[in-house]
């Protein structure tokens, strides 16, 4: 995909799809989805990160850097082949606002563990041959993986610095009996990450074939309770028993007097350097064969990135070191070729982040819901926007334009109405067109917001465990009006057909 193209994309995560079976997946609704997309002159669908969920059912905390989430995954196409029985929702149904994940998760497992059964059973042998292929040629991170997650289920998700030593510490001895003894166990997990594979590749083709380019979403760290940091331990800074000895996180600011401690583990970047960032290389080959272009969250931690000791509570006590920089990036092209990365280069930002950005040619983001707490020279503010960036009119950590709208600052709600002449009634459609206007190359929106939803339609808010990540739409809501409008927008300001106009 050409970055420096004008276009106009949404942002809707998968999860958030309609759908009878709990959760958005790559089922027919994708492909609707991306229908409507595609009659709306939107270019780009952006995701989150597609990998599977971890604590608080957050994508960025997901036990592999590498597998898919197992819940993406369609049962349609799975009753088609004849693997699955066409499955029987719970007597109450699913909700079709949220994600209830604590009922929904079970129940699609059964769903995956039925098809797994019967593919094994009962699959074709031109199905087998495609999945034995599959296999050997996803063994670098697959085989770790579905190994991983055969020892760690009948365990109720214990961390594996707690398993018994041999197998923590992966003896030759170990590992070889595990195999053997847990064999359906890691065919079912390499089972389901075929299934993952091959419909997330069918819907991107599908969406490529409308114009429509898929961006992923790519978190800097991983968790400690994840194959890649139980597969190689010694790319992490863990002591003796495998415990993180610091973690990443983020300094305190005005929005956060404890700053922020995320836990992950942080990288060992001499040790990834001495392998040429071959496992860097490697991920970042695994995103662009499930994307067009992807977002790298936290791009500020390749040029320095904030070092907590793991036994502080808090992010208070802490210090910045350097990053990899340009050599890492500089080593994943000379591998894979230029990069369609988009930086996320929000927060404490310095020159040496600018200089990294810039030197790899990739644009930032700009957000407009913070353009209206300072001066008309704000960087936020639309005429402030290099055409190298990417513009929203929020992200998914922030609130929709209209529930921002009403919690701002009597002085904020004044400046955006004056700015965008726009009031509490259009003040989303106002946004998105400002966005569009501007010279910045991307403009993307929060489906919320090209719907004008309140807040209580919010995706995620930070530093609360619980309750975030489950929004869902239904297809009434979307209704042909909203992509008139949006299709009009995004042609006049040259990001779509200029046929979506219907001039005379």
């Amino acid at each position: 995909m050409d970055l420096n193209k004008r276009s106009a994309g949404v942002l809707a995560h998968i999860t958030s799809l309609p759908g009878p079976n709990g959760m958005g997946d790559f089922g027919p609704a994708a492909y609707q989805f991306v229908d409507w997309l595609a009659s709306a002159g939107q270019g780009l669908w952006q995701l989150l990160p597609t990998t599977p969920i971890g604590p608080g059912d957050s994508p960025y905390q997901g036990v592999s850097a590498f597998a898919g989430s197992q819940w993406m995954v369609a049962l349609e196409p799975l009753v088609e082949k004849g693997w699955l029985a066409a499955p029987e929702l719970p007597e109450a149904g699913f909700d079709a606002m949220k994600v209830d994940y604590g009922r929904v998760l079970p129940w699609r497992e059964q769903q995956l563990r039925a098809a797994s059964a019967g593919f094994f059973a009962k699959a074709t042998a031109a199905d087998r041959l495609a999945f034995a292929d599959w296999c050997a040629g996803q063994a670098e991170w697959l085989d770790d993986y579905a190994l991983f997650m055969a020892i760690r289920s009948p365990l109720n998700g214990q961390p594996w610095w707690d398993w018994a030593a041999p197998l923590a510490r992966r003896e030759a001895a170990a590992i070889a009996e595990v195999r053997k003894t847990h064999a359906e166990e890691i065919a079912f997990w390499q089972f389901v990450q075929w299934c993952f594979d091959t419909q997330i590749t069918a819907l991107k083709a599908y969406a490529n074939s409308k114009g429509v380019h898929i961006m992923g979403d790519l978190p800097i760290f991983v968790a400690h309770d994840s194959a890649d940091c139980w597969s190689r331990p010694d790319l992490y800074h863990l002591d003796k028993n495998f415990q993180t000895t610091v973690v990443a996180g983020v300094p305190p600011d005005a929005m956060s007097l404890d700053g922020q401690r995320w836990g992950n583990p942080l990288y060992r970047w001499d040790k990834m350097a001495a392998e040429n960032y071959a496992w860097w290389t490697a991920r970042v080959k695994r995103a662009l064969s499930q994307a067009d272009v992807f977002r790298i969250d936290h791009f500020r931690g390749f040029a320095g990135y904030y070092e907590i000791p793991a036994s502080s509570p808090d992010a208070k006590e802490g210090r910045w070191l350097k990053g990899p920089g340009q050599a890492l990036f500089d080593a994943i092209e000379a591998s894979l070729g230029k990069l369609p990365i988009v930086a996320e280069d929000l927060g404490f930002i310095t020159d040496d982040v600018h200089e990294l950005r810039d030197g790899c040619g990739f644009p930032g983001m700009k957000i407009l819901q913070f353009a209206f707490g300072g001066e008309a020279d704000h960087e936020f503010l639309p005429h402030m926007w290099p055409k190298a960036s990417v513009a929203y009119t929020g992200t998914h950590d922030n609130d929709t334009v209209r529930g921002w709208w009403n919690s701002a600052s009597a002085r904020e709600r004044a400046f955006a109405g004056s700015y965008l002449a726009c009031g509490d009634h259009d003040v989303h459609w106002a946004m998105i067109r400002a966005c569009c206007n501007s010279v910045a190359n991307i403009a993307i929106f929060p489906l919320q917001d090209v719907l004008g939803l309140g807040g209580e339609h919010r995706m995620n808010v930070p530093g609360i465990l619980g309750g975030n990540w489950a929004w869902r739409f239904k297809w009434d809501m979307l209704g042909q009006e909203p992509a008139r409008v949006l299709g009009l927008i995004s042609a006049a300001s040259g990001r779509a057909p200029i046929g979506l106009l219907h001039l005379p």
